[in-house]
């Protein structure tokens, strides 16, 4: 037997040995639950045989059986809370046989060549990474119409969707097959039981904390919440440690497969992860709060991460690879499957219905430039004016004072340095006025927006992805902290400049990849207007910002068209 072959062994038994003690948790558990009962029939079993007799003992007995059966109410009750709670799981995109033939084709092969039992099923998430879903509690089941029979079907393999766009088959194949190998152990009687276990008494006390339970309902509801959370408090080392287990029997397991591919491969997962989330946070979020999403993240990421690779040295030649099959060829509609992860990303990350509607509408990258950077500009432009209207600032061209023009917001700046100056008062009308106006603005998941919001009781969404995360409201992940009121500022004075220039010296709205909405002039990004806007806002220097509207040719005395 090789090392390889030992190192899994051990890891295997060791998974199990944490599930039996999961297991024993439970028994002791049901032990205690029953032991008043058990009390009680030996009582009364001695009374019969006329032992232990007398009024004293009758107290006893008689005593013994209440207890005995209060108690079993309540273990009746904690199990059938525990039994009926839906657990948790990942919001994902479903991906069905006859639409990835090929990728179904590629993950048995894979779980033969590592004889393991293959994924029920295959569904991508939008974020970078993969990993296996146990969707068989008996909950789940119900909900979602299958056999309630005994059995235990195998694990669903969720795959990041930005993976299949930009790793090449080879790659894929190597990444999911520590994950693929993870099913041998699912399929041990013993680690499915405790896991079951465990997603149990989780769901259980995620189901007593909803909010909208009545006194009756949520009386017994938090009870049963208690003693599951007293649970899962003794499960949760053991638990720990047996999907510690787990991972590693599986990667031990996975060494046998595309063993030379799989360090490169990792290398394209951390690169993944650095393109995705900037594409996220600098090219998707702008659109998002705009009400509109982006329809082909995982088409971006691809030109993000190239992008990355022809900027960073360190990433210098991953593009190359891009020559080769890209693992999306396994899908017989990549576009859909785009089309569904962006709706689902933007979801997750920022808000919004299920389906696109007013204010809620998808965009593709050709649109970008024109439908949500210039917007953008000239929205924060505007908003950007109308503190200046609140504070009694004076338009500043003579021939007509009723134009906004980017002179009238630096001549204010101008010599405001330091705390308490214009540049302040400014900076906190502008915070107010973005959040007065993200408070009075319908959500992109409400229902004059197209759809009512995710799922939830009542929803009429049995399908949604987002159902079983409860009523809530998203973002589920928010991508950035809340900006202060300077930073909001320099971008409003950015957005005000960038506007200025399109509109006197022929620039243009652009898109970078990595840097989300960009000013391009005679078609080449500038990207040196942060600093002059510092200054000017942080300092009230306008001489570094006066220069580049000089370099560039803008005309600051213009009007400048807003929304």
């Amino acid at each position: 037997m090789s090392g390889i072959d030992v190192g899994e062994e051990l890891g295997a038994r060791a998974a199990q040995a944490r599930a039996l003690s999961l297991l024993r948790i439970r028994s002791r558990a049901l032990a205690v639950a029953i032991l008043p009962a058990a009390v009680a029939v030996v009582l009364f079993a001695a009374g019969a045989q006329g032992h232990l007799a007398g009024p004293a003992w009758d107290t006893v007995r008689w005593t013994v059986l209440g207890v005995a059966v209060v108690v079993l109410l309540v273990t009746v009750l904690v199990a059938v809370s525990v039994a009926r709670a839906r657990p948790a799981m990942s919001p994902t995109v479903p991906v069905p046989e006859e639409g990835a033939p090929d990728l179904y084709r590629l993950v048995r092969d894979l779980a033969d060549r590592l004889d393991v039992p293959a994924p029920s099923a295959i569904a991508l998430t939008p974020d970078c990474d993969s990993w296996l879903e146990d969707r068989t509690h008996r909950a789940l089941r119900r909900s979602e119409g299958a056999a309630a029979e005994a059995g235990d079907a195998a694990p669903v393999l969720v795959i990041g969707s930005p993976f299949l766009w930009w790793m090449r088959v080879a790659e894929l194949r190597a990444v999911l097959a520590p994950v693929v190998a993870g099913t041998g152990p699912s399929a041990h009687p013993d680690i499915a039981a405790a896991r079951r276990f465990v997603r149990g008494l989780d769901a259980s006390i995620a189901d007593a904390a909803a909010p909208g339970r009545g006194a009756v309902r949520g009386a017994p509801l938090a009870f049963a919440g208690w003693v599951s959370r007293l649970l899962l408090r003794a499960c949760r080392g053991h638990a720990a440690e047996m999907e510690r287990c787990v991972a590693a029997a599986s990667s031990m397991r996975a060494q046998t497969v595309d063993h030379g591919l799989r360090i490169s491969a990792q290398e394209q997962v951390g690169l993944a992860y650095a393109g995705w989330d900037r594409l996220l946070t600098r090219v998707a979020l702008p659109a998002w709060r705009m009400g509109r999403w982006p329809s082909r993240l995982d088409a971006g990421v691809v030109s993000a991460l190239t992008e990355l690779s022809r900027r960073d040295r360190l990433a210098d030649g991953f593009a190359l690879r891009l020559g080769e099959r890209p693992a999306c060829d396994l899908l017989e509609e990549p576009g859909v499957a785009d089309e569904a992860a962006s709706l689902l990303a933007a979801r997750l990350f920022h808000g919004g219905p299920a389906e696109s509607g007013p204010g809620w509408a998808p965009v593709d990258w050709q649109q970008y430039p024109d439908e949500v950077v210039d917007r953008k500009w000239r929205t924060e432009a505007a908003r950007l004016h109308r503190v200046l209207d609140t504070l009694g600032v004076p338009r500043a061209s003579a021939a007509d004072p009723a134009v906004p023009t980017l002179a009238r917001v630096m001549e204010h700046l101008s010599g405001s340095g330091g705390p308490g100056g214009p540049g302040e008062e400014l900076a906190a009308g502008i915070g107010a006025a973005v959040a007065r106006d993200e408070a009075e603005a319908p959500g992109p998941g409400g229902p004059e927006h197209g759809g009512p919001g995710h799922g939830g009781p009542g929803s009429g969404a049995a399908d949604d992805p987002l159902d079983l995360w409860g009523p809530g409201p998203l973002p589920l992940f928010p991508l950035q902290p809340p900006r202060t009121g300077t930073e909001l500022l320099a971008d409003h004075v950015a957005a005000m400049v960038c506007c200025a220039a399109v509109d006197t010296a022929g620039a243009a709205p652009g898109l970078d990849w990595l840097d989300g909405p960009a000013l391009l002039v005679g078609g080449e990004r500038r990207a040196d207007l942060a600093a002059p806007v510092l200054s000017l806002v942080e300092d009230g220097d306008p001489d570094p910002l006066l220069s580049w509207l000089a370099e560039v040719g803008v005309r600051s005395d213009k009007p400048v068209r807003l929304v």
